[in-house]
């Protein structure tokens, strides 16, 4: 059984503040984009968010079941404001939906980013940071998966000389050094480029954006790696 057919509820907090510390975040909090999430924020911490991921798949592991959710309740509730408690940058496998792998979520909890890679872009990167400096979303999971296809592509590209049509090859290019930096380690070569590669993409997310570092280095935002298991359902957060 779901959380939400337990009855478990989520609080609430105040609306975001402006003055986030940075230039960057005080121009997001002055413009009308503060007032675009049309409600209060969530009042769970990083740590509770991140519990409450684990708690949700654990679910999915040992009872994997869509049960009812009151969709139509819910979306009139959330139909006027969001406070998503996670944001998920994830593949767009459709073997992965994020609200499915953490416990059979309703709308209005995660705030998602989804394309082939679980790759941040300068629209994955916009995505994520308006989810933190205007939804006050406090958790950010990077989650690759068990056998990716666009790693496994961008490791043909390193041991087999693969090239690849269109915007495929200019999408996987940002994995091929990752993998590159894995070759030698031994076992799984794709595995080990998949959980290396959402690492790196969570450490990209503070070095290259000062409103998501603005926001972790005050404690407001944790951001975590994550692999998501195919064939037991299972995440590993790292």
């Amino acid at each position: 059984m779901c959380e939400h057919c337990a009855g478990a509820a989520m609080g609430r907090r105040a609306f975001i503040r402006a003055g986030l510390g940075l230039t960057a975040a005080a121009l997001v909090a002055g413009t009308d984009f503060a007032r675009a999430a049309g409600g209060p924020t969530t009042d769970l911490t990083p740590d509770q968010a991140l519990e409450k991921l684990k708690a949700g798949n654990a679910r999915y592991v040992a009872a994997p079941e869509v049960c009812s959710l009151e969709l139509g309740k819910r979306r009139s509730a959330v139909a006027q404001s969001q406070a998503p408690w996670a944001t998920i940058i994830s593949c767009a496998d459709s073997r992965v939906p994020p609200e499915l792998v953490f416990g059979g979520l309703n709308v209005g909890e995660l705030f998602v980013v989804r394309n082939a890679g679980n790759l941040v872009d300068v629209g994955a990167m916009g995505t994520i940071e308006y989810g933190a400096a205007v939804l006050g979303s406090p958790l950010i999971v990077v989650l690759g998966h068990e056998r990716c296809g666009a790693v496994a592509a961008a490791c043909d590209a390193v041991t087999k000389g693969a090239t690849y049509p269109g915007s495929i090859w200019p999408m996987i290019s940002p994995i091929i050094p990752i993998a590159k930096s894995v070759q030698a380690a031994g076992g799984d070569f794709v595995d080990n480029t998949i959980i290396a590669s959402a690492k790196a993409t969570a450490a990209r997310l503070t070095r290259d954006s000062e409103i998501v570092a603005g926001k972790v280095k005050d404690g407001k935002i944790r951001i975590v790696a994550a692999r998501y298991d195919l064939d037991d359902g299972r995440v590993t957060f790292f």
